[in-house]
């Protein structure tokens, strides 16, 4: 596994991973809170196995950050590092953040990946691909939350299905990992 780096913009102390130099690029963003890094291993499969280019953002330690603030912590990260092209994602609350990012930057985005889906009124950006991965006992982030965010975009959102509650990318991190893949690197 990847050491995690911090990136400090103005002080503020970000923690993120870097792995991977593959064509495919993916911004993950962590779920806040979380005691274990639940997106590593699958992360960690993307790079390896799937040869992706991943990037997994964490949240500062203070936080008392507001999601303008988090999505500009997020971009920071991306800029550091030099991605380009990038499909942006997260698990939770983390999901938010990428569709906030996504909303407000659609130009930095390819798609948008949500592991589990938050109920916001955030709009999906215009000619966004979505991919959503749902754990079937999930009352975090439950069903009926990615089934609302479906139906706004139908011809260009996919659900996809994984036993299991919330930490779903943790307990099933190689099948979460080749969802991804297979529906990224489709081509």
């Amino acid at each position: 596994m990847v050491d995690t780096q911090i990136f400090e913009p103005d002080g503020r102390a970000i923690p993120f991973v870097d792995e991977g130099d593959g064509p495919v690029k993916l911004v993950l963003i962590q779920e806040q809170g979380l005691a274990a890094d639940v997106l590593s291993v699958a992360a960690h499969y993307l790079a390896e196995e799937a040869g992706f280019h991943v990037l997994r953002v964490g949240h500062r330690a203070d936080g008392e950050a507001t999601l303008d603030e988090r999505v500009a912590d997020v971009l920071a990260v991306i800029d550091h590092v030099g991605i380009e092209d990038t499909w942006v994602g997260g698990h939770g609350f983390g999901g938010t953040i990428a569709r906030a990012l996504v909303a407000a930057h659609v130009d930095r985005a390819n798609g948008l990946l949500l592991l589990g889906v938050e109920d916001v009124d955030i709009a999906v950006a215009p000619a966004i691909p979505v991919l959503i991965v749902q754990g079937t006992e999930d009352v975090d982030t439950p069903a009926a939350n990615a089934e609302r965010l479906q139906a706004t975009v139908p011809d260009r959102s996919s659900i996809k299905t994984i036993a299991g509650d919330h930490l779903f990318p943790m307990h099933h991190p190689i099948e979460t990992g080749v969802i991804i893949e297979e529906y990224l690197d489709w081509d």
